[in-house]
């Protein structure tokens, strides 16, 4: 029979090699955040690049910290030899697994399902210079750490819209999410921008969950749509989208989900809004 004291050096042996679990918050990261593609851009002075459906971290030197500011319980092993320079980036398992990134990084104690993850950098934000100047930093940087699992994401230009749109068709069907268009003489500054701009095939946003509508019909005794409001104060309803177990435990009041649409009706209500996750960072 295992001893408690047994159990307890175990413990403390799998902090050693993991590092100590993380349950605090640090400083909410000023973070560069991204506008919504519109057509007539001059493309020329954008660097494109695939966007990544994973989670949003900060490297400070020290810590990988999310967008609101808690603090990823990464193993030791993953981080000790990352620059002192302040990185930011996407944790990413790969295309179409969204749901393998989540499972790992959500969880509050170090674990091996980080050996699934790599840190694509997209930025240094304390880096001086515009984006032009900043990229050629980065790939410095990162060649410089030696670390399989901490990438550039690549850059690249293209002539006009219509590359642009045909780069996004053949990626997005290869299982790509979309495409990211950073301007190449921008300074890292926090905030929504047109300096990075995001396309996708479909729009997405965020929405807190403020009520339900019950289902009807083969949903009977379930949730048939969730009452949403975006942060300007607008609610409407997203009836599609769920799995059944989904509609039997719907995300609760108050919480944040991202939905996806595909333009807005005169009112400003975005057109056939779906479901797509709960917020989890």
């Amino acid at each position: 029979m295992v001893s408690i004291r047994d159990c307890f050096f175990t413990i403390i042996a799998a902090l050693v090699w993991f590092g100590n679990p993380i349950d605090v918050q640090a400083n909410t990261p000023d973070l560069l955040l991204a506008n919504t593609y519109e057509s007539g851009l001059n493309l020329s002075d954008y660097w494109v690049s695939e966007e990544y459906d994973g989670f949003r971290a900060y490297w400070d030197g020290e810590h990988l910290i999310s967008r609101q500011g808690n603090i990823y319980a990464a193993p030791v092993w993953f981080t000790e030899n990352f620059p002192n320079t302040p990185m930011d980036g996407e944790l990413w398992a790969g295309r179409e697994a969204f749901a393998t990134v989540a499972s790992v990084v959500r969880q509050q104690i170090p674990h091996h399902g980080w050996r699934q993850i790599t840190f694509k950098v997209f930025d240094l934000p304390a880096a001086i210079g515009t984006f032009d100047q900043r990229l050629s930093q980065l790939h410095t940087v990162i060649e410089h750490a030696e670390v399989p699992w901490l990438q550039a994401v690549r850059q690249w230009r293209v002539s006009d819209e219509e590359e642009l749109l045909q780069t996004l068709d053949r990626m997005v069907a290869e299982g790509a999410e979309g495409l990211m268009l950073h301007r190449g003489n921008s300074y890292y500054h926090g905030g929504r921008s047109g300096d990075l701009i995001k396309l996708k095939k479909s729009q997405d946003a965020e929405a807190i969950v403020v009520g339900y509508r019950p289902g009807k019909g083969k949903y009977a005794g379930m949730m048939g749509a969730l009452i949403v409001e975006q942060p300007a104060g607008l609610r409407f309803r997203i009836g599609t989208g769920f799995s059944d177990q989904q509609r039997r435990e719907p995300p609760p009041i108050g919480s944040v989900i991202t939905y996806q649409y595909n333009g807005l009706t005169q009112r400003g209500i975005p057109r056939f809004a779906r479901f797509l996750r709960i917020r989890m960072d």
